[in-house]
């Protein structure tokens, strides 16, 4: 447990770097996952050493809500899929860490392009039912963010997941209550996301996405799940920013990356646990 948590603590890090570095980015949202992403790559998910695009024999992964790349890099590198060292390339002209995700530059981990947001959940489905039909009995993973439900590709693809009893799914949306441009309340009220799942048929689970420890029982429950007919959600509460005191549900920093002064201050507040890349 104590690893994971160095792990998570390391690549927040990662992430304010990153961005401060490319002047450009998104922290607000990477910062609050860090703990979710941490725990899938190093300990939930079965996954074969090196990287199949096709994932046959592995659990494997979608980023619906593609702008939290910066996270998803830093532990994509921790967990050994390219050199810690190409971090530094974030945002970089022919880097292959661009500012969403893409399959062009063939980053291994990377299985499709994202960051329109809403298109995330038809892929994993896809994914998931492409499992289901070579008799794999691996899971699919994915994550969403909660204001990227207003896309209503979205609530067409949870029906015909229902409908289909893709039921090797396990979904997860980051609810932090935060979007580009304001709270989720504001912009487009969201109500009960709980309540919204289930009535779509699908089974549904809520944590802390900030607790190691809820995180990990949490997602072993959703695991008992799986073959019994049903898709499974997660809602998963987070505070966008998390770590760093003056980005925490602050709908600002979901993507601004901080000047100097800043970045000077949220390094104090980060620790530094197994090395700076």
């Amino acid at each position: 447990m104590q690893d994971l948590k160095a792990i998570a603590a390391q690549a927040r890090r990662d992430i304010v770097r990153m961005v401060y570095e490319a002047q450009s980015g998104h922290p607000g949202g990477s910062l609050g996952c860090a703990d979710f992403m941490t725990a899938l790559y190093f300990e939930i998910m079965d996954r074969k050493p090196g990287f199949d695009m096709n994932g046959t024999g592995e659990d494997i992964f979608f980023l619906s809500n593609g702008h939290i790349s910066p996270l998803w890099y830093s532990v994509l590198a921790r967990s050994g899929y390219f050199p810690l060292s190409e971090l530094s390339t974030f945002r970089k002209i022919n880097s292959r860490l661009q500012g969403h995700p893409a399959t062009a530059e063939h980053l291994p981990g990377i299985r499709i392009a994202s960051g329109s947001l809403g298109q995330g959940m038809s892929a994993a489905i896809g994914a998931a039912s492409a499992k289901k039909l070579n008799k794999d009995p691996h899971i699919v993973y994915s994550l969403h963010g909660d204001g990227e439900l207003d896309e209503g590709q979205n609530w067409e693809a949870i029906m015909y997941a229902a409908m289909h009893q893709v039921d090797n799914l396990i979904a997860t949306v980051d609810r932090n209550g935060q979007q580009i441009d304001g709270t989720t309340e504001a912009v487009m009220k969201l109500g009960n996301l709980k309540e919204k799942f289930l009535s779509f048929h699908w089974e549904v689970l809520e944590m802390d996405g900030n607790n190691m420890e809820e995180i990990l029982s949490t997602v072993q429950k959703a695991k008992s799940f799986v073959g019994k007919g049903k898709p499974i959600a997660i809602i998963m509460h987070t505070v966008m920013g998390k770590g760093v005191d003056f980005m925490e549900n602050n709908h600002e920093w979901h993507g601004t990356a901080p000047n100097a002064d800043q970045y000077a201050k949220a390094m104090t507040q980060l620790p530094e646990t197994l090395g700076d890349y």
